[in-house]
């Protein structure tokens, strides 16, 4: 999944793909590094950031996505937590929703259940503006479990088939760089569910716990991270850095097949 943000003031790519030409030149070289998701979003959600009106949000991802759908033939994601966008967002094609706030400001779930799109459900503790605040919990891998639990079986009741459902426990919102490895060394825990498991730990200060590079350049740290997740099942990887995490994950699946003898005497 190829990050695109279109915003001004996300954490280490704000304002350079907020207009429609550098977002579409950007969406062409993620897909053509291979990335098979395009995820837009238009709030930042970086730790300490102010919501913006939905006006804004509107201005910034509605011209774009149009684009993208318009141009490529490639599974579009929106990233957004407000419905009126959802609805415009699906009425223009888009094939999922991914919500940091996993739905709960939607007064309604019509609009998701009578269309096909896939949710992914992401696991906050509080709100980006003050989620990092000394974040607390008792056990935090039962209490992301009963997180899920609750929203998965709320959208069955809904109507909404589990095998629309994307689980996403959150890596840096509300959780410290202790909770963060905690989760990550845990993760396959998390496959009890039979559901996707999103990870998003690109250019995240868990990928640099010494602040040595800036967000751009912690392109080892988050490689480091994105083939640990899939160790441990993840199925999608968040990415800002489309190629290099390809090569990545390519080796490491080319290292399993041989695990596997599948090359054997090839």
């Amino acid at each position: 999944m190829g990050i695109l943000n279109v915003t001004s003031d996300s954490f280490s790519d704000g304002g350079k793909f907020i207009n429609v030409k550098n977002a579409i030149k950007q969406v062409s070289k993620m897909i053509l590094e291979g990335a098979s998701i395009i995820d837009v979003g238009g709030e930042s959600s970086r730790p300490g950031a102010k919501r913006v009106s939905e006006k804004v949000e509107e201005s910034r991802v509605i011209p774009i996505i149009k684009e993208i759908i318009k141009e490529f033939n490639i599974i579009v994601s929106i990233n957004t937590s407000r419905q009126n966008i959802l609805t415009k967002c699906i009425d223009l094609g888009v094939h999922m929703i991914n919500d940091i706030r996993s739905l709960r400001e939607f007064s309604s779930l019509h609009v998701i259940s009578k269309s096909d799109i896939m949710i992914c459900l992401m696991h906050m503790r509080g709100s980006p503006r003050f989620m990092q605040k000394k974040p607390k919990y008792n056990c935090i891998l039962s209490e992301i479990k009963k997180f899920f639990e609750k929203k998965i079986n709320f959208l069955k009741s809904k109507g909404i088939s589990k095998d629309r459902i994307i689980i996403d426990p959150g890596f840096g919102f509300g959780k410290t760089i202790n909770h963060n490895f905690t989760l990550l060394s845990n993760l396959g825990k998390f496959k009890s569910f039979n559901i996707p498991i999103l990870v998003g730990m690109s250019r995240k200060s868990m990928t640099d716990e010494n602040n040595l590079f800036t967000p751009e350049s912690r392109l080892s740290g988050s490689i480091s991270c994105a083939i640990l997740s899939l160790i441990e099942g993840a199925s999608i990887i968040r990415a800002h850095d489309v190629k290099e995490t390809i090569v990545a994950i390519d080796i490491f699946k080319k290292f399993i097949l041989a695990k596997k003898n599948l090359f054997y005497g090839k």
